[in-house]
């Protein structure tokens, strides 16, 4: 092998990683709802299991991105590891999709379907490169460039793996080549190989589509070459994983090394039974050479065949990983909320985002409903916990807007980069809420250290007031969680009859204070009160609208309200004029 041809050898290569990689991330894109759609029926059961593992490795053309998710869930307390094992052994079925597609170089010279002769396969590959480079930079349409870019990616990595394929002809007639091909029948050289040339390149599809190029043109791969190979391949995909969990805790640690006992065990299982066979029984096939098809073949049989035989024991390996990582007294009880691993897929990251955001509402939603009762019924310790949970409200804040700003740098979706701007604009309104009821306890604090009361009148009207606050927190906050539209439109008109509320309690306030019926220290109390429920209602709204404007595209919030007042006038002025009549002050 000449100097020359070593040098094609490695520009194939980075051509067919840079087409994995390009691949990769636009069918992660292309697909990020629906992965989030299948990580949303992750069950106990493990058959589904193992066919959303599948699914979601073909989707991002890696087992080893799968297995880091899975690391990223477990980590974060979302799934436990009982729910992850039959995941990991469906991955290693849906990464066999990767050396099917790269067996399709196999074609190269060849008629497709004997239309034309000048239809083989590289003009089918170069028709598709042209189509999706013209998608990718000259259209506007978000959807076509990545179907552009997965088009180029897919090209790319066929380009690649004929450029290796060419550059490893002249090793067919090579006899010291043959001599180092042989050496690899021996099942611990070629294990080792296979899991060291795959840990290198921290990609078992890389690696396969090397031997799947030199076996297309060196004639020199048989199955008792290819096997051990292989399965050392499948062992060096679980270094990514290794090192993902690095800084975890004990139960991420153990979806790692759940993913490596499977593959070692599978390797050992299964080459013993392979030796024994043809030890036994004379087999003069497994001596015959081998194509990137009968790799995929072989490749596909052993993934699908050992998680059949491993997935009866889910509980044996959880148990065994558990034995490996030992629980201690000096563990952490609370969990990270959230984990960077998921980044390298953001539409999982978001949907962990809003998982979280969804805790974070529902404490914020407890904690205004506490501030209120304390108006009429203070109590010191639900007061102090009032203050607990606005700090720990801040900290979520924080937290998810650092998370969601990581999450905004990547390559995202139009409907993603909608989901994230929204997510943080209702983060703010969250906390700004749980600012809302800590001035309302303060208020509280007040009214009970000076133990003074509104009058009778006052007490009738707040309560009025109150009740309308209740039911757009609870309107709005449900919404949000349900992500229900519907019920979203019918928090602007009840936002509406807030505000006519607030004015018509200033303007009475300002005749008891003439009549001598209130004092102005009371007063400035329910102004605070008044302000800050008003205020609230105007964060329930701005909740309400930004779930509308990620399913209707709309513009910003202002305008929105604008547009949603004069288009749908009368629908908005029936809703208004019933919340109205519901919420009349008494005379």
């Amino acid at each position: 092998m000449s100097f020359q041809d070593v040098l094609s050898m490695i520009a194939g290569l980075c051509v067919f990683m840079f087409g994995m990689h390009t691949l990769s991330s636009a069918l992660e894109k292309f697909a990020g709802s629906r992965i989030e759609t299948l990580l949303n029926k992750m069950t106990s059961n493990p058959v589904k299991g193992v066919a959303l593992g599948a699914a979601v490795t073909a989707l991002l053309q890696s087992s080893a991105a799968t297995t880091v998710m899975m690391v990223g869930f477990v980590n974060s307390g979302l799934l436990k590891l009982s729910q992850v094992i039959s995941v990991i052994m469906g991955a290693n079925i849906g990464t066999t999709a990767t050396a099917w597609l790269v067996s399709l170089s196999s074609l190269a010279g060849s008629d497709v379907s004997g239309i034309m002769s000048v239809l083989n396969f590289n003009t089918v590959v170069t028709i598709i490169a042209v189509v999706g480079i013209v998608f990718a930079m000259f259209t506007k349409s978000d959807k076509k460039k990545t179907v552009g870019y997965i088009m180029v990616g897919f090209s790319l990595l066929m380009i690649g793996m004929n450029m290796m394929s060419g550059a490893s002809e002249t090793l067919k007639d090579n006899p010291d080549f043959t001599k180092f091909m042989a050496m690899f029948s021996n099942p611990v050289l070629g294990v080792v190989a296979g899991a060291l040339l795959t840990a290198v390149l921290q990609s078992s599809s890389v690696s396969i589509g090397i031997l799947q190029s030199i076996s297309n043109q060196t004639g020199t791969v048989t199955y008792k070459i290819a096997l051990p190979i292989l399965l050392g391949q499948n062992i060096g995909s679980c270094v990514t994983a290794l090192i993902s969990s690095v800084g975890a805790n004990k139960a991420a640690k153990r979806v790692a090394i759940v993913h490596l006992y499977f593959n070692l065990i599978g390797t050992v299982v299964f080459l013993s039974l392979f030796y024994l066979v043809i030890a036994l029984i004379d087999i003069p096939i497994v001596n015959e050479n081998l194509n990137a098809v009968g790799i995929a073949i072989v490749h596909s049989c052993f993934n699908v065949l050992a998680t059949a035989l491993f997935l009866p024991f889910t509980k044996q390996l959880e148990k065994l990983a558990c034995l490996t990582i030992r629980d201690s007294k000096d563990d952490e009880a609370k969990m990270p909320i959230l984990d960077k691993r998921l980044l390298n897929t953001p539409a999982v990251a978001i949907e962990q985002c809003k998982n979280v955001a969804y805790k974070m509402a529902d404490l914020t939603h407890k904690t205004l409903l506490m501030s209120i009762d304390l108006v009429n019924n203070y109590d010191p310790k639900i007061a102090a916990e009032i203050v607990e949970n606005e700090n720990t409200i801040d900290i979520y804040e924080d937290k998810i807007g650092s998370y969601i700003l990581q999450v905004a740098s990547k390559d995202l979706s139009v409907s993603d980069s909608q989901a994230v701007s929204s997510l943080l604009h209702t983060i703010g309104d969250l906390e700004r809420i749980s600012d809302h009821a800590v001035n309302i306890t303060e208020a509280a604090e007040e009214m009970h250290d000076k133990k003074i009361k509104f009058s009778p009148a006052a007490e009738k009207e707040m309560a009025v007031m109150t009740a309308a606050l209740r039911e757009i927190l609870d309107m709005s906050f449900s919404a949000f969680l349900t992500n229900d539209v519907a019920l979203a439109k019918e928090v602007e008109p009840l936002e509406d009859v807030i505000d006519g509320i607030r004015t018509e309690l200033k303007n009475r306030h300002v005749e008891r204070l003439r009549n001598g019926i209130c004092t102005i220290e009371l007063g400035f109390i329910l102004q605070d009160l008044l302000t800050n429920y008003e205020r609230v209602s105007d964060h329930c709204s701005n909740i309400a609208v930004c779930l509308i404007q990620i399913k209707e595209n709309s513009l910003d919030t202002h305008e929105y309200i604008n547009e949603l007042k004069k288009l749908e006038k009368s629908e908005f002025m029936d809703e208004f004029n019933d919340y109205r009549s519901k919420y009349l002050l008494p005379d």
